[in-house]
C-alpha cells in the first residue's frame, strides 16, 4: 500500500476513534435525552466510517455491507428515540396544562 494512503488511513481511524470517545462521554453526561440521542446517531455515523476506512485499509467489501446495515438500523433508532422524545414531550406538556 502506498505510504501516504496509510498514513492517511492511521489519521483517519485515529480521528474517528477519537470522536466515538467523545461522544461516549456525550452520551453519558447528557444531560438531556436530546443529547444523548444526538450522541447515539453521531456515534453510529462515526462507526461507519470507521468501516469504510476498515474496507479501503483490508480491501474488501465486506465492511462496506456492515456499514450499509449499520446505517440503516441507526437511522431506525435515532427515528425512534425521536419519537418517543416528542411523546414524551407532548405528555409532559398535558400534564402541566391539566395542573
Amino acid at each position: 500500500m502506498d505510504g501516504f494512503l496509510e498514513i492517511s488511513l492511521e489519521i483517519g481511524f485515529m480521528c474517528v476513534v477519537f470522536s466515538v470517545v467523545l461522544a461516549f462521554v456525550r452520551l453519558i453526561k447528557g444531560p438531556s435525552l436530546q443529547d444523548r440521542v444526538v450522541a447515539l446517531d453521531f456515534m453510529t455515523v462515526a462507526i461507519v466510517a470507521f468501516c469504510g476506512l476498515a474496507a479501503i485499509r483490508y480491501g474488501t467489501s465486506a465492511f462496506l455491507d456492515v456499514a450499509l446495515v449499520l446505517a440503516l438500523v441507526g437511522f431506525l433508532a435515532t427515528v425512534a428515540l425521536a419519537r418517543f422524545a416528542e411523546r414524551n414531550t407532548e405528555r409532559s406538556r398535558e400534564r402541566t396544562s391539566d395542573d
